[in-house]
Formats: C-alpha cells, structure tokens, sequence
C-alpha cells in the first residue's frame, strides 16, 4: 500500500521528460543550492550572541544526530533511487545509494523545526523562514527525480524526531554545558575580528 501511494506521488510530482529552460534551472538551484540558507541561517544567530547561541547548538546537533540516524537506516535497508528502479525521468547526477530518508531533506528539516520552535524571537524566524524552503528543496529532489516521496516523509520523521528530543531538558541541560568551551574556541579562533569590533565576543 506504501508503495502504491508513493508510485502515485512520484508520478504526480516527477519532471516530464522535456524539462529544460529555467524550470530546470530553478529547480536544480533548489535541490542543491537552497541547502546552504541552512548553515548560513545558524551562523547568523550564532553571530546574533546571546541565548541564540545555545539554540544553534541544539539545532546543529539535531542534524548531525538524524543525518547519523539516516546513516543507520541506510546500512540496514537500501531503497533504491528512481534512476536505479527506471522510474520516472532524471536531471540530476546521484550517486546510486540508499535513498531513505533524504540527507538534504533531514539537514534542513531538522534546523527549521528546532529553530521555529524556539522561545528566542530570531531563532523563531529564522526557522519559519527556513520551513517552506525545506518543503522546496523536498519538493525539487522529487522533481529532478534523485527521491521518491517516501524519502521526503521520512526525513521529515527523523527531523522530527530529533527537533522534539533537542527540546527536551536534558538536551538543553547537554547544550548549556558544552557551550562556554565552544565559546572560549570561537572567542579564541576568530580573537582579530571580535578585537576590531566586527563580531559579537
């Protein structure tokens, strides 16, 4: 039944085989540019100073803990791409490896919902920001055929997952303890711009 309804989707939702023009080039833009909104949105609250700080831990670690997970299912199931299983069209080069869950999908998914969920007013808008990019970059992937929708639905659990656990206290309690030496090496690394002013110490 999963896989009916994802054969479905990804009909619905896979270029057709003309796909050339600014459509391509659009959509190319988003499967493997937009990603980058992710660390950039993480370094300007960390640039931010203050209680952003910590939520950038939390939220960096979100990822890199479903990315890991991602890792796992990856070992233990392969699923094979669109391209591999001759389905669809695509206009995007992939390496033929497991494509559940999406690593991009999981990345930006994971910061965005970490961030829209804070209590701090940058973090917040830097996630409901981050939220329908990460719906494009999900949607373009399908669209350029390197992920079956099933990929999408669950990179969206892990990310969920993860955001929900860097919420809870122990989470923050682990983010509060390792953020004074992360600052003391920040502080430490970038000393000549802090010195002149142009960062936040």
């Amino acid at each position: 039944m999963v896989e009916h309804w994802n054969l479905i989707a990804y009909s619905a939702l896979n270029a057709h085989a003309g796909l050339s023009g600014w459509q391509l080039l659009g959509a190319v833009f988003a499967a493997e540019w937009l990603i980058f909104l992710m660390p950039l949105s993480l370094v300007l609250l960390w640039a931010g100073g203050g209680a952003g700080r910590e939520v950038a831990l939390r939220a960096c670690l979100a990822a890199v803990c479903a990315l890991a997970l991602n890792g796992l299912i990856g070992q233990l199931w392969y699923s094979a791409r669109p391209f591999v299983a001759g389905a669809g069209h695509t206009f995007l080069f992939h390496d033929p490896d497991s494509s559940f869950p999406s690593d991009h999908a999981t990345s930006i998914f994971s910061v965005a919902l970490v961030l829209a969920f804070s209590a701090v007013p940058l973090a917040r808008r830097l996630g409901l920001a981050l939220l329908p990019l990460a719906l494009v970059v999900a949607w373009s992937r399908i669209y350029l055929g390197v992920h079956w929708p099933k990929d999408m639905a669950g990179a969206l659990l892990v990310s969920g997952t993860m955001a929900f656990l860097a919420h809870t206290p122990a989470a923050r309690a682990a983010c509060a303890g390792l953020l004074p030496a992360l600052e003391t090496l920040y502080r430490r690394v970038l000393a000549l711009p802090i010195g002149r002013g142009w960062l936040r110490p």
